[in-house]
């Protein structure tokens, strides 16, 4: 581990440099400082290592082991009032923190937001992806920790689950350090590791009308395969009449719904409406939860079709589908927690740990219920904020985490959401749409189909 840190960062010496100086900075070492005409130039650059306990408040840079922080390359960089820290649209190569003073960032729409030291928002970065998604203003003296925008990549790479190709073998996942001790917890990660969980199946429907897709079906084979069940005909029909799709002639019977849905349109929500399925508990606490998590990640379904739509660069129906996948991986936590009495925590407990260990669980459950690559990783980083494609267009993950972001807002989670210009899939929504209002312009205008979706799934 620390090689691929010095792989990833070069060694570097504290510097005090004047305007002159920090041009030299910009093509000599790892971290250029930003160098477009409307950014202004820091008064100071230093590399002294910042306190190992002030790092450990900052996200993702906190996720990491105590020596990898420490062999991490920093830089602090002292602007003054009114500097232009780093302008909309320009080109980033490194990741700011606010450590002291003020700033307000700016978005194309006008709308903007103050940043100051000691607040929940300065211990996320004010920037990511490969372009700034906001101007930030200095408005009052300042410093500012600059790390390598390669830590994104590293830190998705070190968090990322790992599991065997044969389903014998133990699935590698470790159990987070703040519940170590925990005997539910232990246990739980001792069934999953050795492959020991009880995972749900999907209905019959879904799964021969998927393999039947694959031999290249015709709609009468489709709709003979659809047919065996009553209620997946009957949410068809009131999809192919929704909002979702702007129907205007009438349809009443399941082969004009298939046919006017498609038969790759069609597969993908009979998947959808077969996965409330899995969402089923007996106790009737855990059952409530069951049903609360099914409603969260209707919320973002949605959210993610519309998204999905007005963007135009991700299949809306692989949209919505990722959106009640999200969070799949609570579904055998939420087993596991009926089936072991003895050492179930209360549900607040239960739910307190749920992000952190269904997290690698998702990706698991999706290729034993044979998703697509793409699909399964979504639940693995449909809440990581920062999360990198390396592709300039939106991508399923992209629509899922902006989705997801969303259907946070006016929520007691809101607080800890970053602001939505760092976030790098928003910084790919193209068409000059790039400011604080556009997405939720597309969530409120698209109320109808939204609520048309959480009523039909439902």
């Amino acid at each position: 581990m620390k090689s691929l840190i010095k792989n990833i960062f070069s060694k570097s010496k504290t510097e005090e440099a004047s305007n002159t100086e920090v041009s030299n900075i910009q093509t000599e070492e790892n971290i250029p400082i930003n160098d477009a005409p409307t950014s202004s130039k820091p008064l100071r650059v230093s590399n002294e290592k910042l306190p190992l306990g002030l790092l450990k408040k900052l996200a993702p840079i906190r996720d990491l082991d105590d020596d990898e922080i420490m062999q991490l390359e920093q830089r602090v960089l002292t602007f003054s009032a009114n500097s232009v820290v780093f302008a909309l649209g320009q080109k980033s190569e490194c990741i700011y923190y606010l450590l002291k003073g003020e700033l307000e960032l700016e978005s194309d729409g006008g709308g903007s937001y103050v940043v100051s030291e000691g607040s929940a928002l300065s211990n996320l970065p004010l920037n990511n992806g490969k372009v700034f998604g906001a101007t930030a203003i200095s408005r009052s003296p300042c410093l500012l920790l600059a790390t390598p925008v390669s830590i994104m990549q590293w830190w998705k790479n070190k968090s990322q689950v790992t599991q065997d190709e044969n389903d014998n073998t133990e699935v590698k996942v470790d159990l987070p350090k703040e519940m170590q001790n925990i005997p539910f917890a232990e246990r739980f990660i001792q069934a999953y590791r050795k492959n020991e969980l009880i995972l749900p199946s999907l209905p019959q429907v879904a799964i021969q009308l998927r393999k039947a897709m694959e031999q290249d079906i015709g709609i009468s084979e489709a709709i003979k395969i659809v047919e065996i069940d009553a209620l997946v005909v009957a949410r068809l029909i009131q999809l192919a009449n929704s909002a979702m799709y702007a129907s205007t002639t009438p349809i009443k019977n399941c082969h004009d719904a298939v046919s006017r849905l498609g038969l790759k349109t069609t597969q993908k929500l009979v998947m959808g409406i077969c996965m409330k399925h899995l969402f089923q508990g007996k106790s009737p606490q855990l059952a409530m939860k069951m049903q609360n998590l099914w409603k969260k990640n209707l919320l973002v379904s949605s959210l993610s079709f519309v998204l999905a739509q007005e963007s135009g660069e991700v299949n809306p129906e692989d949209a919505l589908l990722a959106g009640l996948v999200c969070d799949i991986g609570a579904v055998p936590l939420i087993h596991f927690a009926e089936k072991n009495e003895d050492i179930r925590p209360d549900v607040g407990e239960l739910e307190q740990m749920m992000p952190r260990l269904s997290a690698g669980i998702g990706p698991f459950l999706l290729q034993k219920l044979d998703f697509s690559d793409e699909f399964v990783n979504v639940p693995e980083h449909s809440e990581n904020w920062y999360y990198e494609s390396g592709e300039d267009r939106l991508t399923l993950i992209d629509i899922v985490i902006l989705a997801k972001f969303h259907s946070y807002l006016g929520t007691v989670h809101m607080k800890n959401l970053p602001y939505i210009n760092s976030i790098p899939a928003y910084g790919k929504l193209k068409n000059g749409k790039l400011n604080s209002d556009f997405s939720l312009d597309i969530v409120a205008k698209a109320k109808q189909r939204i609520d048309a979706t959480m009523r039909i799934f439902a």
